[in-house]
């Protein structure tokens, strides 16, 4: 006998306790009511640290058991007397509030087995604040050692891949750009739906000291008028209901690459854009900037090499030359990484020793490195002058279950959507062409 007392386990314990507890409380004339006993066993089991989610589940059937008897019990109240009885309703009340206790003890109980208490401490980026919310905690089982696998097509559902002996915190990202562009332009607001401009075409400046009594002399402007719609620029996905709804960081994760998409469209048009309906007319679209008009004879004869750093300081200094002097300079990515990697006679980098964190500059102009530009060519200009960004709507995430077959299917459409316009004034201010001219 002393060795089977020996046995009982913390949780054995707790339950003996409750009993002796409920057995003496009801010889005194107390009635303890059984679903607080078990309440009280769950209690007792999270502070022995003995939490068995199976008792816990037992005690949420019998709770919601004894709700279905009482919505019956409801039901007939309301068709023999016409409504529901005072006790019926406090009763069918206590039991929804035993329900959502226990309910919140199993899930305290599920995030502490989905812990990783000896995993070192992750960087808090996005993507791992989504991974530590409780809807992640929640789908993640088996102490967080099982690996969700999303296969992204039209359509993104959630199944689950083989297990892992460890799980990489947040979820590894694709290509992300930095987006800069934007930040050095000059924005404005607008609720139209297209807009016009007045574009400076010829100005012959006339002014001259004149003698007293003479005529003035007259200078001209002539004009071109503008008009640029306001582009939208969209994509959308499907993902399953299940998937929104049971895993909220890979919900979240995709609303945020779809605004990269939509942020990522948005730069190519602003530098590349042909400006064909429904397309924007970006910097580099013909009529919106000045060719530099450099060759390789044109440098050497100015005794300059072309070595791409010349050209690009002959168009900033164009571009001072003509009263608009230059504020950023567009490079492919690639040409100014080889500008970058640049070397003198001796084997130094023009542009700082690899161990040294260098901003994108060059003679003191930022350098905006975007692979939206065509490699080998170069933009250089006074973007705050030159150009306007019109900004009708930010990105707007929306979900519907009401596109196609969505409904009966448990789909989601997910769609991401902006709308904007950019009108280059003074296609003067800007300077391209080729980085190394033939």
């Amino acid at each position: 006998m002393k060795r089977a007392f020996c046995n009982i386990p913390a949780r054995g314990w707790a339950l003996l306790a409750l009993t002796l507890i409920a057995g003496v409380a009801q010889a005194m004339g107390f009635d303890l009511h059984p679903d607080a006993a078990v309440a009280g066993l769950a209690g007792a089991m999270l502070i022995t640290g003995e939490i068995d989610g199976a008792a816990i589940m037992k005690a949420l059937d019998g709770v919601e058991t004894k709700m279905s008897a009482m919505s019956d019990k409801a039901t007939a109240e309301i068709k023999d007397l016409g409504k529901i009885s005072a006790d019926t309703k406090t009763a069918i009340d206590n039991l929804g509030i035993e329900q959502r206790t226990l309910a919140d003890r199993l899930l305290q109980l599920e995030q502490k087995g989905a812990a990783l208490p000896d995993a070192p401490p992750a960087d808090e980026s996005l993507g791992t604040q989504f991974t530590k919310s409780a809807q992640f905690d929640a789908f993640l089982k088996n102490d967080g050692r099982v690996k969700a696998r999303v296969e992204v097509k039209n359509t993104v559902t959630n199944t689950v891949a083989n297990t892992f002996s460890e799980r990489r915190p947040s979820i590894i990202e694709g290509a992300f750009r930095v987006f800069t562009l934007e930040d050095l332009m000059a924005k404005l607001p607008t609720q139209a739906n297209a807009i016009d401009w007045i574009r400076e075409n010829v100005f012959i400046n006339a002014a001259a000291e004149t003698a007293e009594g003479t005529g003035k002399p007259q200078s001209s402007i002539t004009f071109t008028p503008g008009t640029m719609p306001v582009s939208t620029i969209a994509h959308w996905i499907k993902i399953s209901r299940q998937l929104a709804m049971d895993n909220a960081a890979m919900a979240a994760y995709i609303d945020r690459r779809m605004i990269y998409g939509v942020n990522l469209r948005a730069e190519n048009q602003i530098i590349a854009g042909n400006g064909a309906n429904p397309n924007i007319s970006g910097l580099t679209n013909a009529g919106n900037f000045t060719p530099h008009g450099y060759t390789a004879a044109s440098l050497a004869a100015l005794d300059l090499q072309n070595n791409r750093f010349d050209v690009i300081g002959k168009m900033i200094g164009d571009c001072a030359a003509s009263d608009n002097p230059a504020d950023v300079i567009i490079l492919n990515t690639v040409d100014w990484w080889t500008l970058r990697l640049a070397k003198d006679s001796t084997g130094r980098y023009l542009l700082g020793d690899p161990g040294i964190n260098v901003v994108p500059t060059l003679f003191g102009l930022p350098v905006v490195a975007s692979s939206a530009l065509p490699a080998g060519k170069v933009w250089v200009g006074s973007l705050q002058q030159a150009a306007t960004l019109w900004y009708r709507e930010g990105v707007a995430i929306d979900l519907s279950d009401s596109d196609g077959d969505n409904f009966t299917s448990n789909l989601i459409t997910v769609r991401a959507e902006r709308r904007l316009a950019v009108t280059v004034e003074k296609p003067g201010a800007c300077r391209y062409g080729d980085l190394k001219p033939a």
